[in-house]
């Protein structure tokens, strides 16, 4: 690859105790925790609306958060959010599950999930952020992470008002692709991604569907252009899996799933539909991850870790829990760098437990957390007190470890 240097003086605007990169549903919760530890916080997003794929990637959807016997298993930040999210919009939920901090019948066949409006709780996620005193900065990228051995000085980053250099004491990496992990020189791991694009419509027939309920919601309708399932179900043998960590890599998944979703569009009446949404980001789950100090695999389940900063459940399987250790988001020798959300260092199936919103909204607020006190002892986020840390995370009705009475026998 040819190569040139390019070199550049660039404004010093500002200075933040944590600066969070990427204000998708962990980011979100990261610069919530930071800003309630009183810490002054700044949160970078490169596109218009927060949420990332959880609102503008159209998977509006909270996973089961209990174990499928009546236990809630994933709680603080992210029933938080969940009851946040269906304030002001539809949901699913199950009505026993109306109530937060309670145990549902073990019985109840149905898990403590549920649908909502995605722009309706993007909407909801400003004012939260702009309300708990976090700075916003919309359509500015984080580019880089200006190093100093393996300390991070701050972040340049990229808008309508140029380069510009913002300082920080402590780094969060929310981007979902350990794109500033990456640059900072951390060691990274890729993904790989199944051809799946959903989009929203609506229909003559829906629209009815929507009066007779009287439902808005059951208007909308979901079309795909690719279409392969979780694991990997209908994926085209001719259509090799996508990393999406390169420019040319998501424009060919974004112009394929476009052409496909055209094609079949082209087939239908033209005044019976209606696209009403296209995703407004790649639909990927799993592009790149931290290599941390430690990788959770799914073996690791029902495993105890004395770092702990949150218990999480598996969503489409009832009883196989989790607990995320607080070395899956660090790596030693970089000391205010630590990442969350979907790029934690988890393998194979258990990267897909820890991808989904519940866990991305835990780890967050577990990162944050740990920030906060590593601010506050003087240390590097790897080291902050743990007991400290999960005794703080518990008063915010965090689960850090759950009980081995969960666990199935036989």
């Amino acid at each position: 690859m040819n190569t040139m240097d390019f070199k550049m003086t660039i404004p010093v605007r500002d200075s933040y105790d944590i600066i969070v990169c990427g204000g998708g549903i962990a980011g979100c919760a990261a610069a919530l925790e930071g800003a309630r530890h009183g810490k002054k916080v700044m949160l970078l997003e490169k596109s218009t609306v927060l949420g990332g794929l959880a609102t503008m990637g159209l998977i509006n959807y909270f996973v089961p958060m209990c174990n499928g016997r009546g236990i809630p298993i994933c709680k603080g930040m992210a029933e938080e959010f969940l009851r946040l999210s269906i304030k002001y919009g539809y949901d699913t939920l199950h009505p026993v599950w109306k109530e937060s901090n309670v145990d549902a019948p073990a019985d109840i066949g149905r898990r403590y999930d549920t649908a909502y409006s995605p722009y309706i709780f993007a909407m909801q996620l400003t004012e939260l952020l702009r309300d708990a005193g976090v700075k916003l900065l919309f359509d500015c990228i984080a580019s880089y992470p200006v190093m100093d051995g393996g300390r991070c000085t701050g972040i340049v980053t990229d808008s309508k008002s140029g380069l510009e250099f913002y300082g920080a004491r402590q780094v969060i990496d929310a981007t979902g692709d350990c794109d500033i992990v990456q640059r900072a020189g951390i060691p990274t791991v890729d993904g790989r991604n199944f051809y799946s694009y959903f989009a929203r419509q609506i229909s003559i027939e829906s629209c009815k569907r929507a009066v007779e309920s009287g439902q808005a919601h059951r208007a909308v309708m979901t079309i795909s252009g690719g279409s392969a399932n979780l694991y990997g179900g209908g994926q085209p043998e001719n259509i090799p899996l996508y990393w999406g960590t390169s420019v040319e890599n998501v424009s060919d998944y974004l112009i394929r799933n476009q052409i496909d979703m055209l094609e079949k569009l082209k087939k239908d009446d033209r005044l019976f539909r209606e696209v009403t949404t296209l995703p407004m980001m790649p639909q990927f789950r799993t592009t790149r991850r931290i290599d941390g100090d430690i990788t959770v695999h799914e073996e690791d389940k029902y495993r105890h870790f004395d770092d702990s900063v949150c218990a999480i459940c598996d969503f489409d399987r009832r009883d196989y829990l989790y607990e995320v250790p607080l070395r899956s988001l660090t790596r030693r020798g970089f000391d205010n760098i630590i990442t969350a959300g979907r790029s934690a260092s988890a393998d194979g199936y258990a990267w897909d437990v820890f991808r989904v919103i519940p866990p991305a909204i835990l780890t967050g607020q577990a990162a944050a957390a740990a920030a906060s006190h590593a601010i506050d002892e003087g240390c590097a986020v790897a080291d902050c007190d743990i007991r400290k840390l999960q005794s703080v995370l518990e008063s915010e009705n965090v689960m850090i470890h759950f009980d081995d009475a969960l666990i199935p026998r036989g």
